[in-house]
């Protein structure tokens, strides 16, 4: 390890001494430097072909860095294909941290550093993995974030990830997430690209055009240099002025690329007439390199075949040099800046990556195969030659390209272990398809004697026994398993299509292809094809008559919870109850567990409330007692949605808070957006209406993966911006919500919810017709048991809407059926809860306004009924068509005066401008105040309203609600179509309404037209 540190002070930097041109670029560093050291966190992305200087431009930057007293972490990506190190720069640059800030890291870890382990091992050992899920990886995420936020938040930190083009999948992603919730601490991010392998296929492109839209992330392009700045780096390099003709000479060969440049010159003064250069990159890469003695030309070969850095003492034991040699060797490639010591004294590696590329390329087929046995083998004799948790990955590596399958898969099948315990599943599923390659080229009496390879999901379900061999389906299981919480949907169901074609044609394991039915229902529904049910279906036919086994209670689970979301009926309770008693007989706790969450909830539905809700509660203790934080925060997102159903919202808004800082805590993401979904909703049924916005807000600027709690959320926004009168902008939040939801599985939670939305804004913007074929199409669906959360409100909006616009003529046409169907829509909902019991006797009165037939008396049981609720708005509501009775019935005006005024502050309150204008109109019209002292009424006065029409006014309008033109109104008044026409005018404006539509509507909502109040 001395050695390294000795050879690096040979030449670590580049060859030019002297930073050429990229002033800009520089200031846009710097300037970032000093916004993130002010507090407010700062993202920079350089990308430029190879070698035109983004590495000088960063060290010129972290040069400056150092100068301020910032933290600076370097990491950079590995380039090893495929089966490429996890997490690699995160690693090396929490590696870095953990040497400046040793302390101040484990402070920050404290608590977490079994999972911070998994990018940094030195925390601790990470242990076997967790039931997995897809919230395990955003749990590493969230805690790597805040880990970040805890050490920035007293110092400046850079960290630095160079060469995201060699990202591997989990890096990228961790990469991504960083980005969008990185919030708070003094911190600058810097990531380095090589623009020209960003082909169209790549997959860094997305992820590319995914940050620009990110406005806080800014891209920084660098050019090639122009002729005035080659002059000025061959002046550098030289030490001297050089020949104009060697300018325009070199100027022309590189095309402005300064490390070409470099490389011109070196050829040059190796003696090459410039004439005489090949054209070929690779030869003129290669230029350097052959000017190396004989054994410093080995040494770099058998670098550039070790991966992106090699450990001096692996690469002894490679090169097999006498140590004196190979110092010398070392010495000359680094002393010719081949080759640097990396920053932590521990290995080599090329300058620049073109040139390893290019020694790589000059190998020979068998050279390479040989290099890589010889590295394979020097592992394996020595493992302490290269850190624990890149041991299994390289390894595996070396083999492969070794070319030996009997020791490659053996390799590979370990190192899919080890990415799956540090939540890489990305980098699982590449070695686990790299398995499936090699299976066929090993001899079978190999393959028997591997046992499966992890126990993740499958195998236990399976019952496998230690002695039992691994068999191809365990690789095909194993991977589907990988790719499903990789977020590789598609690819996860065409693995289990092919078990399931080979379960079908090849072998008869009805266990394990209800294993693979089961998964395959999962995806269905992820993927939007379908609700899930043909395959759970078909999963129950394969384990009936089978001994009870963890598939089985898997099974009914599934098939649990599918009844659950779409038919929380007899059949699902007893599908949970089942689960329940076949996981408890086989000793599978997380499966009971799980089932019993799902049964609590289904019993809420059926109506045994405290029953349900003491289920669930017995479940989330035991979760958080074992450790199970994934089913422990589930428990969380039930309850809390099961306390909203039967109208507790204030205990739900108290479980969501606790759920979300458990899930938080936890770094589980996906969880605490599902349990901020429920809060939104309860916060907004509380009359919380600002925090209910703030929380839908913040989910959709989380970075949970799943879409359907961002559809809840948008259609809490929905509700909301229809509340407060922006029909427009309900309607683009309806829209997205509808695209998170999809359309191929129909669940009633969403598309009841998503119903009301719809008539909501319809109803605003006067499209009776468009309310009653919504409200038409719902019916025809149904309201399933336990969704009278979502009818009654859906149906209050309807029958609101019919009411609202009785005595249009236009909306004569259709209104009896529309009333018939509200009529049978309520014969199908519960009330078993206070606050439905409310909306039922508000459905009841708005139906009886729709046939002219309501009274004050019953509207005061609506009020009353509220009353001692927490739902403010709908209070309010209730209050304001109380008042409106007992103005058309007459003889208490103060009592409606005062009913008035209490709307009125609620609407002003929570912003319901419809609400308040609705209260405002009434008011006026019958001279009430609605100031919040008191004062008597003052009478209206005979032939006006609170609008100023004058009575001719009043007739025209009383025309305009028949549906007359203004030629029938000059006729049936005897005056002339143009004053006819004023006279329209005039009222729209005193109306303060856009068109005849609204002002009939207005004018039978407030009867206008009736007997002055």
């Amino acid at each position: 390890m001395e050695v390294c540190a000795m050879l690096g002070a040979v030449e670590t930097r580049s060859v030019s001494p002297v930073f050429v041109g990229r002033a800009g670029e520089l200031t846009a560093l710097t300037e970032a430097l000093s916004r993130g050291s002010a507090g407010e966190p700062q993202a920079l992305l350089i990308g430029g072909e190879a070698g035109v200087g983004k590495t000088r431009l960063i060290e010129e930057f972290l040069d400056t860095a150092r100068e301020q007293d910032a933290v600076v972490a370097l990491g950079g990506c590995v380039e090893l294909g495929a089966d490429g190190l996890p997490f690699a720069p995160f690693s090396a640059a929490l590696r870095a941290l953990r040497r400046r800030l040793p302390d101040e890291l484990t402070a920050a870890a404290d608590g977490h550093e079994g999972e911070l382990a998994r990018l940094l091992p030195e925390l601790g050992d990470p242990g076997s993995h967790e039931p997995s899920d897809e919230d395990s990886t955003a749990r590493l995420f969230e805690l790597t974030v805040r880990l970040l936020e805890r050490l920035a938040a007293d110092r400046t930190i850079v960290l630095v990830l160079e060469d995201l083009h060699w990202a591997d999948a989990s890096t990228r992603h961790l990469f991504t997430y960083l980005l969008r919730t990185l919030r708070r601490g003094r911190i600058v991010v810097v990531a380095s690209y090589r623009a020209d392998d960003i082909h169209r296929r790549h997959p860094l492109r997305p992820l590319l055009a995914e940050l620009d839209r990110l406005r806080t992330i800014r891209r920084i392009e660098l050019s090639r240099f122009t002729r005035t700045e080659v002059h000025r780096q061959l002046t550098g390099i030289l030490a001297a002025e050089p020949d104009p003709g060697l300018v325009d000479e070199v100027f022309e060969r590189s095309d402005g690329n300064a490390f070409f440049v470099e490389e011109l010159v070196v050829s040059h003064e190796a003696g090459c007439a410039p004439g005489q250069l090949s054209d070929s990159l690779r030869d003129l890469l290669l230029v350097r390199v052959e000017t190396l003695p004989e054994a410093a030309q080995r040494v770099a070969r058998i670098v550039a075949e070790g991966g992106s850095t090699v450990e001096y003492g692996l690469l002894a034991a490679v090169s097999q040099l006498p140590e004196d040699e190979l110092i010398e060797a070392l010495r000359a490639c680094v002393g010719k800046n081949i080759l640097l010591a990396v920053p932590d004294g521990e290995g080599y590696r090329f300058r620049h990556s073109l040139v390893r590329e290019a020694v790589s390329d000059d190998l020979l087929p068998g050279e390479r195969s040989r290099l890589n046995r010889r590295y394979a083998e020097a592992l394996e004799a020595d493992p302490g030659l290269v850190r624990p948790h890149e041991r299994a990955t390289r390894l595996a590596t070396y083999w492969y390209h070794a070319h030996d399958p009997e020791k490659a898969l053996p390799a590979v099948l370990r190192a899919s272990v080890e990415t799956r315990k540090r939540h890489a599943y990305a980098e699982q599923l590449s070695l686990l398809e790299r398995a499936m390659e090699l299976w066929d080229k090993v001899p079978g009496g190999i393959r028997d004697s591997l046992r499966p390879i992890d126990y993740a999901d499958a195998y236990p379900a399976c019952g496998c026994e230690p002695e039992t061999s691994l068999r191809y389906l365990d690789l095909l299981a194993e991977a589907a398993v990988a790719a499903r919480l990789a977020g590789e949907r598609e690819r996860a169901a065409k693995i289990c299509r092919t078990a399931l074609r080979i379960l079908d044609f090849e072998e008869n394991d009805p266990l394990r292809a209800a294993w693979f039915w089961t998964e395959m229902a999962r995806l269905q529904s992820n993927l939007g094809k379908g609700d899930g049910w043909p395959e759970i279906a078909r999963a129950q036919e394969l384990v009936k008559g089978l001994p009870p086994s963890a598939v089985h209670a898997t099974v009914l689970v599934g098939a649990a919870g599918w009844g659950m979301l779409r038919n929380p009926g007899p059949e699902a309770l007893a599908a949970a109850e089942r689960a329940v008693e076949y996981a408890r007989f086989v000793k599978a706790e997380p499966i009971e567990l799980n089932a019993r969450i799902t049964l609590g909830t289904i019993m809420v539905s059926a109506g045994d409330t405290e029953g349900g809700l003491a289920t669930i509660h017995e479940a989330r203790e035991r979760t958080i007692a074992l450790g199970q934080y994934h089913e422990a925060a589930r428990a969380h997102v039930n309850l809390s949605s099961s306390m909203e159903a039967i109208g507790r919202s204030r205990e739900a808004v108290e479980i969501a808070t606790a759920g979300i800082e458990l899930a938080r805590s936890r770094g589980l993401v996906d969880s605490a957006g599902w349990i901020r979904a429920n809060l939104a909703e309860s916060l907004l049924a509380l009359g919380e209406w600002d925090r209910s916005k703030e929380e839908a807000e913040l989910l959709l600027r989380s970075g949970a993966s799943s879409t359907k709690p961002g559809g809840t959320a948008l259609l809490q926004l929905a509700h909301l911006a229809t509340a407060r009168g922006e029909s427009a902008r309900a309607a683009e939040h309806l829209v997205e919500a509808r695209t998170r939801y999809g359309t191929r599985d129909p669940i009633p939670q969403y598309t009841l919810p998503t119903a009301q939305a719809e008539i909501a804004i319809a109803a605003a913007e006067g499209r009776l017709a468009d309310v009653r074929e919504q409200l038409a199409a719902t019916a025809e669906t149904g309201f399933p048991p336990g969704t009278h959360r979502y009818g009654w409100p859906l149906v209050l909006t309807a029958i609101t809407a019919e009411a609202d616009s009785r005595g249009l003529p236009a909306a004569d046409e259709g209104r009896a059926g529309a009333i018939a169907l509200v009529r049978r829509c309520v014969r199908g909902l519960a009330t078993p809860a206070p606050v439905w019991e409310a909306y039922s006797r508000q459905v009841s009165e708005e139906l009886a306004r729709a046939e002219g037939r309501e009274t004050a008396a019953r509207w005061a049981e609506v009020v009353a009924a509220w009353e001692p609720l927490e739902r403010p708005y709908q209070l309010a509501r209730a209050r304001h068509r109380l008042a409106d009775a007992l103005l058309v019935e007459g003889g208490r005006r103060e009592e409606a005066a005062d009913l008035l005024r209490e709307a009125h502050a609620t609407a002003v309150r929570l912003g319901a401008r419809p609400l308040r204008e609705d209260v405002e109109l009434l008011a006026a019209r019958a001279r009430l105040s609605l100031a919040p002292e008191k004062q008597a009424p003052a009478p209206a006065e005979p032939g006006e309203d609170g609008f100023g029409l004058t009575p001719r006014e009043q007739d025209v309008l009383r025309l305009v609600a028949a549906g007359r033109t203004n030629r029938q109104i000059a006729e049936e008044l005897f005056i002339s179509p143009k004053t006819a026409s004023v006279h329209v005018s005039n009222i729209l404006a005193k109306l303060g309404v856009a068109g005849r539509g609204e002002a009939a509507a207005l004018a039978h909502r407030l009867h206008l037209l009736d007997t002055p109040l």
